[in-house]
């Protein structure tokens, strides 16, 4: 007799389907997996027999073989275990077999048939619902594939509630969707003293999902700034969340099956490689990049990072994917976020201060920035000085404006964007429109069309950056509330792009 029973096989965020087969026939005794298995799937069979004789459950002595179909597709993790186990429970007629077609399943064995939670629940229940069948999945993982709301999750704890549950014995309740996880940010923009250019800088960034550059001293509050983005940025829309769940299940970083709102906020230190920033690894797991997927990528003390690795971001942060590569796989993973950076102007930080910069002034400065290539600082639509804040300034009490309120302008502001874009495709914030698009919504008037084939001349702006100076106009008059730019929009927007001048 064959069974049958079904999981996945994850490649990136997509869930491949995958037949379990099980055959028992006569012959010596053994206990094989076929199909392509790494090894944790091939040890499998250890966690299923011993699972089994704790539930004095005794294979017969025939000649079990397990087939997991496609062949062709590699089979990687211990997510396996379950179906395994359900296949083969079907086989010896302990399980109907009808149940184990109906079923998705994916859950870890441990030795005492305890179910362990695996990562990935979310996009397996995506791909249960999309094959009309149920998803059997462990306890601990059951609130997070329950926000799948088209299909019905059974979490169980054990194998033996596994049995009872398709016989009808003790009928496991669907699993309900975890908490949506809100993270109370106690970072303020409130807190920071001055540095009023730097603060409009960050709120038109956020409100346009743009790419920022702050350069200056060590102690001028660069990643001070930074750290409370995250407070003045809007929640994610629900196909947001969906989006950035995906990746994190795959990863396991979805904390108690909960589904948060918050926009993610990346912080790899300058020594990682580049398999941690793109993407990599023996099973092309994804990066920092993509971790960063609708959220946010902070890279601090930007020129120490490896050059190689800097460079590595360049197509991401203009495709909004990145296609993971290597000898065994590829894997393609959403990579759109938004790159704030923070870099001191010179190696000893001290380049604009002629009673401490060093003795290689001015040239270390140039030397320093120049590990940042220009294709790469093309790429960033508003760059600052953020100078050392005067002492005037810190010894005042009175606060700045607080994150509430900035925040409230920056969706208002992505709200007139969602309405904008809301028959675009793939186009969500002013930096993702381009081409006839950008053209209908960034069209100048006569006065600031001069002052943009002036700037552009003068300052030969790259293709690239004429059109990333149009969509921060674009953000600072939606900031405004005008339905049309105008030349002190465009004048503040090429204030950010042109050197020296802000």
């Amino acid at each position: 007799m064959i069974s049958r029973a079904h999981t996945v096989a994850f490649q990136g965020v997509e869930a491949t389907p995958i037949e379990v087969q099980c055959a028992v026939a006569p012959g010596l005794p053994a206990f094989s997996i076929v199909g392509l298995p790494d090894k944790a799937v091939s040890e499998a069979r250890d966690r299923v027999r011993s699972a089994l004789a704790v539930m004095s459950i005794a294979l017969p002595s025939r000649r079990i073989t397990i087939n997991l179909s496609p062949a062709d597709i590699p089979k990687e993790g211990s997510h396996f275990d379950l179906p395994i186990a359900v296949a083969l429970l079907a086989a010896l007629e302990i399980l109907p077999p009808e149940a184990a077609e109906e079923t998705l399943a994916l859950g870890e064995l441990s030795l005492d048939g305890t179910l362990v939670a695996i990562n990935g629940a979310l996009p397996a229940a995506l791909a249960a619902a999309e094959q009309d069948r149920r998803l059997l999945c462990p306890k601990a993982s059951g609130p997070e594939a329950a926000w799948v709301e088209a299909t019905p999750v059974i979490a169980a704890a054990s194998l033996t509630d596994v049995i009872r549950h398709f016989t009808g014995q003790c009928v496991i309740a669907p699993a309900q969707p975890g908490e949506v996880i809100d993270r109370i940010d106690d970072k303020d923009l409130a807190d920071v003293k001055g540095q009023d250019s730097a603060r409009r800088a960050l709120e038109i960034a956020a409100a346009g999902r743009h790419h920022l550059l702050m350069s200056g001293p060590p102690g001028a509050g660069k990643s001070m700034l930074a750290a409370r983005l995250p407070s003045i940025l809007p929640p994610l829309s629900p196909q947001e969340a969906l989006e950035t769940s995906m990746i994190h299940s795959i990863c396991g970083l979805i904390e108690a099956g909960g589904v948060s709102r918050t926009r993610p906020f990346r912080t790899p230190h300058h020594t990682a490689s580049m398999a941690a920033i793109v993407g990599g690894g023996r099973r092309a797991q994804p990066g920092e990049i993509s971790l960063a997927h609708n959220g946010v990528l902070f890279l601090d003390e930007l020129p120490e990072f490896a050059r190689a690795v800097l460079e590595t971001l360049r197509q991401p942060l203009e495709t909004g994917d990145v296609m993971v590569a290597r000898a065994n796989a590829h894997v393609r993973y959403p990579s759109r976020f938004m790159l704030v950076a923070a870099a001191n102007p010179c190696r000893c930080g001290y380049l604009t201060d002629p009673n401490r910069a060093c003795a290689k002034a001015p040239g270390c400065g140039t030397d320093y920035m120049a590990r940042i290539s220009g294709p790469l600082m093309d790429r960033f639509d508003l760059r600052i000085d953020v100078e050392p804040v005067a002492v005037t300034d810190m010894d005042r009490h009175q606060r700045g404006e607080a994150s509430a309120d900035v925040a409230r302008r920056v969706a208002d502001a992505r709200a007139i964007q969602a309405d904008r874009y809301a028959d675009c495709e793939g186009i969500a914030s002013n930096a993702d429109a381009e081409g006839r698009v950008l053209d209908q919504v960034a069209a100048l008037d006569t006065p600031s069309q001069t002052l943009m084939l002036k700037a552009a001349e003068r300052f030969r702006l790259s293709a690239r950056g004429y059109h990333r100076v149009l969509r921060v106009a674009r953000t600072i008059a939606d900031l405004d509330a005008e339905p049309d730019i105008s030349r002190d929009h465009l004048a503040e927007a090429l204030s950010y792009r042109l050197p020296g001048s802000s």
